[in-house]
């Protein structure tokens, strides 16, 4: 079974965000990638919506709330991103990523496969 989830925001959502809500959304492989950027917003508010898209994929699957700093975005070797899931009981799914931003928007499609 497949299961889909895709979300867009809004990248000045995520200029000057506090460290509070920052630490809470992202882990700090995330953080490291994204606030070494001259401008970050575009790539925390892509993250942010992987990891919404990745909770709407999951609300069939798992009927627990999952803490979006359990859900990291990392860029692999040659700079596609991908999803590693932090909490053990869903890592036996195979998760697809496809994340895009432009001037104003960020968005993320996310298919789970069972």
């Amino acid at each position: 079974m497949i299961h889909i989830g895709c979300d867009i925001e809004d990248i000045l959502r995520f200029k000057n965000k506090d460290e509070k809500f920052l630490n809470r959304i992202y882990t700090q492989k995330e953080l490291d990638y994204c606030l070494k950027s001259k401008n970050p917003a575009p790539h925390l508010c892509a993250r942010f919506c992987a990891k919404e898209a990745t909770v709407k994929a999951l609300s069939n699957l798992y009927p627990k709330t999952v803490p979006y700093n359990n859900i990291e975005i990392l860029k692999n070797e040659n700079g596609s991103v991908y999803i590693n899931i932090l909490i053990d009981e869903l890592k036996k799914y195979h998760y697809s990523l496809s994340i895009s931003h432009e001037k104003e928007k960020s968005l993320a499609f996310v298919i789970i496969e069972e």
